[in-house]
């Protein structure tokens, strides 16, 4: 990876990944070993948890999602995290909801970042456990699981 190109996202914003499209990859234990390693690394939660979701049946374009994920690591490998010292203890946080994103469920991905201050404390990528009927009912539940991990 050390001349890959370097990207500026971990994942295509075009691309919707689904477990019965394409051709198979030829080692599901390369595939399989190399998610796993990522699912250690907090920075890239929801595109991270789409290739796991992947990993009894990975595809070409799968792999070359796993690839993507490597390259923004290699670009972003010289960043880091400041932790200055604060008197605020301002808790906060966002949430967003991919609404109907998987292809094979059409159930909704609730994204979650908490901070206190400036720093961040928490953040996670979870697929709901129902299907919305509308985007508006995943919403709804991407702040109750946001609320509930602020609790």
């Amino acid at each position: 990876m050390d001349g890959c190109n370097h990207i500026l996202t971990a994942a295509a914003s075009s691309s919707k990944l689904s477990s019965s499209d394409g051709t198979l990859f030829h080692d599901e234990t390369l595939y399989s070993s190399t998610v796993g390693a990522l699912q250690y690394l907090t920075f890239t939660p929801f595109a991270v948890n789409k290739v796991s979701q992947l990993m009894h049946s990975p595809r070409e374009f799968h792999w070359a999602a796993v690839k993507r994920i490597l390259r923004y690591i290699q670009s972003i490998s010289s960043h880091g995290l400041f932790f200055a010292r604060q008197n605020t203890k301002l808790l906060h946080s966002y949430s967003d909801v991919n609404w109907g994103g998987s292809l094979d469920y059409r159930k909704s991905t609730t994204d979650f970042a908490i901070f206190l201050g400036s720093h961040l404390i928490s953040s996670a990528s979870k697929k709901q456990r129902a299907v919305a009927r509308s985007s508006t009912e995943a919403e709804y539940r991407a702040l109750a699981n946001t609320a509930s991990e602020l609790t």
